[in-house]
């Protein structure tokens, strides 16, 4: 039985090497470079460390190295299933490269993120993804000046300084309006907001685009903003609508996100109307709750995790090549129909 360390306290290196009869080298060696020790020696010393019950101490390995083995990202909402998938994305690929995640909420809000990234930066984590809320903010910049890796998720970097993963939500607001033209809708309602955030801004644009290229009168696609993306902010949007005239009421309503266009249908379904007969609904994002909706839902599908995945990788081959060179990775959107446009029937 290997003899435990007195006083409570944790057993140090010297305790495994004592234990095991074998110098404090080989000991950090077993610990760092495994493969250079004979597989006998490795396994008593492996042997005396859980006999001990020894963690070895990453903190100081960390001041040795100059990184910690982690990584992290910083959502913009952490209430939004979207941003929990992009993060299941990123966590599988720390796993495979043997590092943790932390994951920060900045919610939406910029001083926060602002402090939650001077943290992580004083964590030395091997690299940052965030979906920001600016993402020309100059506490960005100030991330690539001090040394640390990171890269921006969600958005596209405009100004190439640093990698970017997202998709082309100008198309995807283009896919979800021309289908509900297709669907022989002539007043739609776009929903989403707050017009602060990029991704509201350009699957807007894509929705007047289109909207403009098929001859439609500009005053029949309707702009209703909301203040957040929330299920919340749904359902008030719904109540907006309702207030609307008969003759300038939308057939059709464009979200800016699943989140509002589920808020939007329970209202619709509470109030009586039937969907899609009397309100067509298409949301973005194609969260999970969006098939499992009691309408379900037609939604534009971005691959969430795949987002997440591409981003940790560009992430760790910047922190890893001394060549590495930046990367604009767009994913196309897809759209995903559903019995909330009447594609198909329940």
């Amino acid at each position: 039985m290997t003899q435990q360390p007195r006083n409570g306290r944790a057993p140090s290196v010297k305790d495994v090497a004592a234990a095991a009869g074998v110098s404090l080298g080989t000991v950090s060696n077993v610990l760092n470079r495994p493969a250079v020790v004979s597989t006998a020696t490795r396994e008593r010393v492996e042997r005396a460390m859980a006999d001990l019950g020894f963690v070895r101490n990453e903190s100081a390995r960390q001041l040795r190295a100059g990184t910690s083995r982690a990584l992290a990202y910083v959502m913009l909402d952490g209430g939004n299933p979207f941003f929990q998938d992009v993060a299941e994305g990123i966590e599988i690929a720390a796993d495979a490269a043997d590092l943790s995640l932390f994951v920060c909420n900045s919610g939406g809000r910029a001083e926060r993120e602002s402090r939650h990234l001077d943290r992580l930066v004083q964590q030395r984590v091997q690299g940052i993804l965030i979906t920001p809320v600016d993402p020309d903010a100059p506490h960005l910049a100030e991330i690539a000046r001090r040394g640390t890796p990171f890269v921006m998720v969600d958005r596209l970097s405009t100004a190439g300084g640093h990698c970017s993963v997202a998709v082309d939500d100008v198309l995807g607001g283009r896919i979800a309006v021309e289908h509900l033209i297709d669907r022989g809708h002539e007043r739609v309602a776009f929903v989403g907001g707050p017009g602060s955030v990029g991704q509201v801004r350009e699957r807007c644009q894509g929705a007047r685009e289109v909207w403009e290229e098929f001859g439609r009168p500009a005053e029949d696609l309707i702009h209703l903003p909301t203040e957040a993306l929330t299920v919340g902010e749904g359902r008030s949007a719904g109540e907006r609508l309702a207030g609307l005239p008969s003759r300038r009421r939308p057939t059709a309503a464009f979200c800016a996100n699943d989140l509002l266009a589920l808020g939007l249908l329970q209202h619709a379904v509470s109030a009586g109307l039937r969907v899609p007969d009397d309100l067509a609904i298409v949301g973005f994002d194609d969260i999970d709750f969006a098939a499992a909706a009691a309408v379900p839902l037609t939604s534009v599908r971005q691959p969430r995790q795949e987002l997440g995945r591409t981003a940790a990788r560009l992430v760790l081959d910047e922190a890893a090549n001394p060549d590495h060179r930046h990367e604009q990775a767009t994913f196309v959107p897809a759209l995903v129909a559903r019995a909330s446009t009447g594609a198909v029937r329940r």
